[in-house]
């Protein structure tokens, strides 16, 4: 007789119960590493994205022209616009209210230079200042033209600012700038969508994607409130927004201050 060598029946099933449990067990290892990761990833984004949006609203909203800053909202969303400054400076002489008007303007000639089109303001005091379509306060610049420390500007037609600076200040800038907090979920930025007397809700362009995950209750809990400016103090601007992931939620308390004053 030949001696035969190999398992028995009882050996193989015992092995496969083995590797079995190990397969298992390994894949519950791995599994819940993988799980770990897509959730600190998912967190990451939320925080990196809601600091990103804030820290850049914060930037923005320090170089805003004074008065521009309003906020509105309609139950499922809320818009916070405002303009930017493109240059600022001083001026040696304006047309002004009840002098004759002119088409022209002089100014000491700024560090960067002006562009055709933006739009010039001189003691904006309010929204209506900024944003109304005949205010005295804002007009269009169709060109000018620099001679050493001095620059001409000129306007599209003959015009008479209501009111001088005190500080013979003068603000240039080009397009408003919204962010916009819906109550689904996200924050968007809008530019480029013109002046308007009555703020849009949103405006009508095409937001870019800030952040992600907002979930303020809108009814009793908005994510914005604005303290308007007042002869002791300057405009500011609270912000709360609240974000939720993975059923946690952290909120953020920021205040801004618009430095420009007119």
């Amino acid at each position: 007789m030949h001696n035969a060598k190999g398992f028995t029946l009882v050996e193989l099933v015992t092995v496969i119960i083995i590797l079995g449990i190990l397969v298992v067990g390994i894949s519950s290892f791995v599994i819940f590493g993988t799980r770990i990761f897509m959730d600190s990833s998912a967190v990451d984004r939320i925080i990196g994205s809601s600091r990103f949006v804030l820290a850049r609203m914060t930037r923005e909203l320090q170089n805003a022209v004074p008065g521009s800053v309003r906020l509105a909202d309609n139950g499922s969303v809320q818009c916070l616009e405002f303009l930017p400054v493109s240059l600022a400076g001083s001026y040696l002489s304006l047309p002004q209210a009840p002098d004759n008007s002119s088409n022209t303007m002089r100014v000491f000639t700024p560090p960067t230079s002006l562009q055709n089109g933006m739009q010039l303001l001189v003691y904006p005091l309010s929204n209506a200042d900024v944003y109304a379509a005949t205010n005295g306060k804002r007009f269009d610049i169709k060109s000018f033209s620099t001679t050493g420390a001095v620059t001409e500007i000129v306007f599209n037609s003959t015009v008479s600012f209501a009111e001088a600076s005190p500080g013979k200040r003068w603000y240039a800038a080009e397009q408003p700038v919204s962010y916009c907090f819906f109550a689904s979920g996200q924050i968007r930025r809008y530019d480029n969508y013109g002046y308007a007397a009555t703020q849009p809700l949103p405006p009508a362009t095409t937001g870019v994607l800030m952040a992600e995950d907002l979930s303020n209750d809108f009814a009793t809990e908005l994510p914005l409130a604005l303290a308007p400016a007042s002869l002791t103090n300057n405009a500011i601007v609270q912000l709360h927004p609240r974000f939720s992931i993975l059923g946690e939620s952290f909120t953020y308390q920021h205040q801004v201050q618009v430095f420009n004053v007119p």
